[in-house]
């Protein structure tokens, strides 16, 4: 019998591990991002800098963040923070991991919900329209 390992590993983000990555600026870490989004934090690095420092300082005392900022790019220092996403409706709660790096906040709080197709309701044939004037 093989013992299975319960520890989980952390998958590298382009060859460079996430603790490697933590310690680089926004601006140093985006060169290993694809050019949209390379192009995209660097118009924004200060915005996203000056997010993760006040997401940090919130997160130490246990606060929820709570964000109207769909355009943010993930960072890995944002990784295991709890940040809640406003979709236009109410903020949804997301834990970042490091397969949401280099993604937009936005991505992960939908805007529009899943239809749910049933049958039709009063007035929606004209057998129902019928008993609805009764």
């Amino acid at each position: 019998m093989a013992i299975i390992e319960t520890t989980k590993k952390q998958l590298p983000y382009r060859g460079k591990e996430i603790e490697e990555l933590k310690t680089l600026s926004v601006r140093e870490f985006s060169k290993y991002l694809k050019s949209r989004t390379r192009r995209a934090i660097l118009r924004q690095f200060q915005e996203i800098e000056d997010f993760v420092s006040r997401a940090k300082k919130k997160s130490d005392k246990n606060k929820q963040v709570r964000t109207h900022k769909r355009t943010i790019i993930i960072v890995p220092q944002m990784i295991g923070m709890k940040i809640a996403i406003y979709n236009g409706h109410e903020f949804m709660p997301i834990d970042i991991t490091s397969q949401m790096l280099g993604h937009r906040l936005g991505e992960f709080a939908p805007t529009r919900g899943k239809v749910k197709h049933t049958g039709a309701g009063i007035g929606g044939s004209k057998g129902t329209k019928a008993k609805a004037k009764k």
